[in-house]
């Protein structure tokens, strides 16, 4: 299956966003979380709204894209999104609220971190949100929307970055490499030295 040249490919990622960026009224973001699915850490949601020019090349869906290139977007993208702002939530809480109702909390955080008004929101996949904005779920939508896509790779990045710093403090978990997600390292670790402060207890269960 032959790949779409470059500047093809962006137009499409950019045409749910373009009937938002047409109005006048409508001050348009993207909205994505990452780290649902760890053992370990945060779960991380970014807001960000993305002007419809310049558009960023090579801006795609976080999981589709290297970690180099990643880091090298991210850079762009927090340089040139008219604003951002990014919603944590913590694994005690996680715990404490289970995982969906953390990730809602992640995306009311982010949303009222912003430091623009933003009337619409484009979101992967939630529903429903505690927000005061005009909500467009798209499934898979980090694939489907630049803005989303925007929002997803700043998202991963800062998690990364955060679980990076986390495994300076906890090597035997290898989080610098897996950041929190259940590989058969990480879970042969977690059973040999049990549990470390940023691990999910919801989650780890089965494992210790």
């Amino acid at each position: 299956m032959s790949r779409l040249p470059e500047r093809e490919r962006l137009a499409k990622l950019c045409e749910p966003d373009c009937a938002f960026w047409a109005k006048e009224d409508v001050v348009l973001a993207g909205m994505d979380e990452v780290g649902r699915g760890p053992l370990a850490g945060p779960v991380v949601v970014c807001c960000a709204a993305m002007p419809h020019e310049p558009l960023i090349e090579r801006v795609n869906d976080s999981k589709k894209v290297g970690e180099t290139r990643r880091e090298a977007l991210y850079l762009m993208l927090t340089e040139t999104a008219l604003g951002y702002a990014l919603g944590w939530v913590w694994p005690d809480v996680i715990d404490e609220i289970n995982i969906l109702e953390a990730t809602k909390n992640a995306f009311r955080d982010a949303f009222a971190a912003m430091p623009i008004p933003v009337t619409d929101v484009l979101i992967d996949a939630m529903r429903n949100l505690d927000i005061p904005a005009r909500q467009h779920p798209l499934v898979h939508g980090d694939a489907l929307s630049y803005s989303i896509a925007c929002a997803s790779i700043i998202a991963k990045v800062e998690r990364d970055r955060y679980m990076i710093g986390q495994d300076a403090l906890y090597p035997q978990y290898g989080f610098a490499k897996n950041k929190g997600y259940g590989t058969a390292e990480h879970i042969a670790a977690l059973r040999r030295y049990g549990p470390c402060p940023i691990h999910r207890r919801s989650f780890i269960r089965s494992f210790v």
